[in-house]
């Protein structure tokens, strides 16, 4: 499995720190090179989850490699619009730009600063192609390309990313906290918020109201 391929993420709203790489290594523990590339999938949170960060969540995995796991929360808004970043950032948006989109909560890991999920197509300075459907970037760039009207076609804008180090995320699966399944890019950027939870878990074919504590993962 590969290095991250991404730079230092661009500055948001917040107190601004040094920018380091995401996929920094958090831990000593080494994992098993056999072990499943989670990238490209939706983590769900078990109905039985009572963490208050991660609790209700579904997270899309950007990257998963021997430095741990990057992810971003897709169904918790914040109370942040795209017009309150773009004027924390400086930019002018063109007039038929959408300012009122939400800004989710992408997790708790450098959470003053932003990362954008989008459709793939013009190139950023520092951008992850992830599938042919969906890229992640962290460069001012594509907030720039999106003030001007010539941004993604579509996209998820959020504060802080979600991290696990080298075999957490492995160990909170293997002791039931998550459901995992292939992502679906009509889920990560068209379909509202509130449903998000529910159709990530339908991919599964399971119903939230019927899912027991006592599930295993896919």
């Amino acid at each position: 499995m590969k290095k991250s391929k991404l730079g230092s993420p661009f500055a948001a709203p917040g107190p601004l720190g040094e920018a380091t790489d995401p996929l920094a290594v958090r831990s000593s523990a080494q994992t098993d090179p056999a072990a499943l590339n989670l990238a490209d999938n939706f983590l769900i949170a078990m109905p039985s989850m009572q963490d208050p960060v991660f609790g209700g969540s579904v997270v899309y995995v950007c990257e998963h490699n021997e430095n741990g796991v990057l992810g971003v929360v897709i169904n918790k808004p914040t109370d942040m619009t795209m017009e309150t970043l773009f004027e924390r950032i400086d930019l002018k948006p063109a007039d038929n730009v959408d300012v009122d989109e939400p800004i989710m909560f992408g997790g708790p890991v450098q959470d003053d600063r932003g990362f954008v999920l989008h459709t793939p197509g013009q190139r950023y300075s520092s951008s992850l192609t992830v599938t042919k459907d969906v890229a992640f970037t962290t460069s001012i760039d594509v907030l720039e390309a999106v003030a001007a009207g010539e941004g993604p076609r579509r996209m998820l804008v959020s504060i802080g990313y979600a991290g696990w180090s080298p075999g957490q995320l492995e160990g909170e699966i293997g002791r039931n906290g998550w459901l995992t399944v292939s992502a679906d890019p009509e889920i990560l950027f068209n379909l509202p918020i509130e449903q998000r939870y529910t159709a990530a878990m339908r991919l599964l074919g399971i119903d939230p109201l019927m899912l027991t504590s006592e599930a295993g993962h896919a």
